[in-house]
């Protein structure tokens, strides 16, 4: 082989090894690139969840209540009473019961007004703020407290606003259906029709009571209606004690109907026409409204719905309500 031969193949040799480390440094390049861009997505994702996790500290640790307890101006307090009337819903009344006694500690309130829109709901916790209603007004005769119904007033919201002072409506407001209601289903026939037999044991006799895959039982359907009665009497009552002589003699008063605001102030039921504003302004006196409702915090709301348990589920299927 000749020299010039040599030189091209050793020259030849060089360009390979040349091409070789060049896209080993390339690849190396890039991987260094890919390293430190992943690298800066992890730090970014790290500080994402540490910020997300300080707001939820954060808004966990605030405080808790509700309206800026007033600088003493004078001010008409609010508090929303609004959706189905139950011990898990915001409409629950150790919510609103504390709504109202904050209302009564700040020195700038003049008056309280519930604002209603509700169907109704549990009984016990329609009555917890009844009473809490008479005992605010008996703790503080000068403290006017009137319910302003929106839209619906019916069934347990009634029974909350028979306790204010005076019960103002718009014409078209729903207001009335003081009764009580527990309801269910029967599936006795379509367990003939699928061919399943229902297998029951109990340690008392009336442990199934109002079973649905069993027969009614005559007796225990006159159990059930006794207490419904009961209930529906002590209903009664309230809206007697808190509405007085105002009630006109009407025998459907207290037969579950409903009516109009503006039938609804013939019949006694309510007073007057007005709202919030005309409500504060001009009966009580103080046009600068602050709400008092507590709001259901954020984190809590988060857990409870995280924590809701298939007991309620099954609770709810005979749960008897104002409604």
């Amino acid at each position: 082989m000749t020299e010039q031969q040599d030189n091209l193949t050793t020259n030849t040799s060089r360009q390979d090894v040349g091409w070789e480390r060049e896209v080993i440094e390339k690849i190396a390049l890039a991987a260094i690139t890919e390293q430190r861009r992943a690298r800066r997505w992890n730090i970014f994702f790290k500080a994402l969840m540490f910020t997300y996790l300080f707001v939820i500290f954060a808004v966990a640790m605030a405080p808790r209540f509700e309206a800026s307890m007033s600088d003493s101006d004078k001010h008409t307090a609010v508090i929303n009473i609004a959706g189905i009337i139950l011990e898990d819903s915001e409409a629950n009344a150790k919510s609103i019961i504390k709504g109202m006694r904050n209302a009564v500690k700040d020195e700038g309130t003049q008056g309280i007004i519930l604002h209603l829109n509700t169907p109704g709901g549990s009984p016990v916790q329609s009555a917890y703020i009844y009473e809490e209603i008479l005992q605010i007004k008996k703790e503080n005769p000068d403290l006017p407290i009137y319910a302003v119904v929106s839209d619906i007033c019916a069934s347990g919201g009634y029974y909350i606003a028979s306790a204010a002072d005076k019960i103002y409506v718009n014409q078209a407001s729903i207001i009335g259906s003081i009764g009580v209601i527990m309801d269910g289903y029967g599936f006795v026939e379509i367990l003939k029709k699928l061919g399943i037999e229902r297998r029951l044991m109990t340690a008392g006799k009336n442990k199934a009571l109002l079973d649905p895959f069993s027969p009614v039982n005559e007796q225990e359907k006159q159990h059930i209606q006794v207490l419904l009665a009961q209930v529906h009497k002590q209903f009664i009552d309230a809206v007697k004690h808190g509405r007085g002589d105002r009630l006109k003699d009407n025998g459907n008063l207290f037969s579950g109907l409903i009516w109009t605001g503006a039938e609804s102030i013939k019949l006694g039921l309510v007073d007057a026409i007005g709202n919030d504003d005309y409500v504060a302004k001009e009966i009580i006196g103080a046009e600068k409204l602050v709400n008092f409702t507590p709001r259901e915090h954020i984190f809590d709301r988060l857990v409870g719905r995280m924590g809701a348990s298939f007991g309620q589920k099954i609770t709810s299927f005979f749960q008897m309500q104002l409604r």
